[in-house]
């Protein structure tokens, strides 16, 4: 980032992305233009990459989330499976980590069903293994990227 007033803008919008132009400057000490100008730029730079409501799942008929490992049948397969599974609505992250394991993925589903469904639906897609681990409760997510 380009400076502290640049990093300090990306943490009040981390903090409240709904924040309004007069609010952010009063937080950085610059003038609204001045903030807007630097706002587009950071956005232009790909620093924030956009704005997005917090929902509750649970209100929308999703309280059932999980942790799905996901491994390839044949290891020698095309190493694909974050395309294949994209078009899975219920998939709401999917990270390539280290261990045996060669991808997790952050579900939400309505009911147990709609779990065991959406497992199904991964490993004929994918064509891969998988391990679940269902939430029972979550204490914290969503949490406001601030800069380093």
């Amino acid at each position: 980032m380009e400076d502290v007033v640049d990093q300090r803008i990306v943490q009040e919008v981390s903090l409240n992305a709904r924040a309004t132009l007069a609010e952010l400057s009063a937080a950085v000490g610059l003038s609204v233009s001045a903030v807007q100008t630097r706002l587009r730029r950071l956005e232009a730079r790909g620093v924030i990459t956009g704005y997005r409501a917090t929902v509750d799942a649970e209100a929308v008929g999703k309280p059932l989330s999980a942790f799905i490992e996901i491994t390839p049948l044949d290891p020698a397969q095309p190493d694909n499976a974050p395309e294949l599974l994209e078009h899975l609505a219920e998939i709401e992250a999917c990270h390539s980590i280290a261990g045996d394991a060669s991808y997790v993925l952050f579900v939400r589903v309505a009911t147990p069903r709609h779990l065991e469904s959406l497992i199904r639906d991964i490993r004929s897609a994918a064509s891969v293994n998988t391990r679940t681990t269902v939430v029972l409760q979550t204490f914290y997510e969503n949490r406001p990227v601030l800069p380093a």
